[in-house]
């Protein structure tokens, strides 16, 4: 390890002297990315990440000189991916570089690839606010290029981090929104009932027993099918025991349905939400009685 970051070193200080020196614009700072290319493989050897990282950085500065924008934003890319392994800040910055330089470049599904992993870096750090912009810039991407299948598992993000937000009414457009997409791909239709399960999830979760019951109709005509599931029975038995206000019959539909179908934590952390809002009405009818 310790002899590829002496080479490292050794190619990085090649490359600033190419730099610093005399020579034709374009042939010096050709040197310089082949030597800075270089280095960067020796710190990456080495596992030194910081180092490769910014190495990379500089070859994209080189590459940006030459009017090379694929190069310049690949190596981004580069550095981005290895300070993935130790800053997930200054991996971000690196990846939003790399993504806005293929935007530019009218490289749209690299640009969507980085934003989402831009995204991925965000949802781990449990920033969710920031992680739905990024899922929704690269969702907005591959809509634009017809990547329909990469455009609803953005989107799916973006809701499931709104719901967590409590920003129901926008994971509700988004379920529905790809349900219904999906009902027209054999590929994909299968999935339907999940993706009306978690708009229904939502709906429960704001509490609208009226709201809950059109959207059972909407969701009926919209997928005839779904009627005959077991996701439409659960919903219907939440939907009756939130209208009378009834915690046990809410935990036994729950209970019924995961001990077939386990449920993620997501749509447990929500049923909770709506479990608690049961309970806190019973309490203030006590206390009114």
């Amino acid at each position: 390890m310790a002899d590829n970051i002496q080479r490292g070193e050794e190619f990085e200080k090649k490359a600033e002297k190419k730099i610093s020196g005399w020579g034709l614009f374009g042939s010096k700072y050709e040197d310089a990315a082949d030597f800075y290319d270089k280095a960067a493989n020796c710190f990456k050897l080495a596992k030194s990440w910081d180092r490769a990282g910014s190495t990379y950085v500089k070859l994209s500065n080189c590459y940006t000189k030459l009017d090379s924008k694929h190069e310049a934003a690949q190596s981004y890319a580069d550095a981005g991916h290895c300070y993935k392994k130790t800053s997930a800040k200054e991996a971000i910055s690196c990846l939003e570089q790399a993504a806005n330089l293929f935007l530019d470049n009218g490289r749209f599904n690299m640009a969507g690839k980085y934003y989402k992993e831009i995204a991925e870096l965000y949802e781990l750090e449990q920033n969710f606010e920031q992680a739905i912009i990024y899922f929704e810039k690269a969702a907005d991407i591959y809509q634009s290029e017809e990547a329909t299948t990469a455009a609803n598992q953005c989107n799916a993000k973006v809701a499931q981090f709104a719901a967590q937000l409590e920003q129901y009414q926008k994971a509700i457009q988004i379920y529905e929104d790809i349900g219904r997409q999906s009902l027209n791909n054999n590929l994909l239709k299968y999935g339907v009932k999940g993706h009306l399960l978690n708009a229904g999830i939502c709906q429960l979760c704001k509490g609208d027993v009226v709201a809950i019951t059109n959207a059972l109709d909407r969701y009926q005509e919209m997928d005839p099918t779904f009627s005959g599931t077991r996701e439409y029975k659960l919903l219907v038995d939440l939907a009756a025991a939130v209208d009378e206000e009834d915690v046990v019959k809410f935990t036994d539909a729950v209970k019924e349905f995961d001990s077939m179908t386990q449920l993620d934590a997501w749509k447990t952390t929500l049923l909770l939400r709506v479990k608690e809002a049961i309970k806190a009405k019973e309490l203030e009818e006590d206390d009114l009685t």
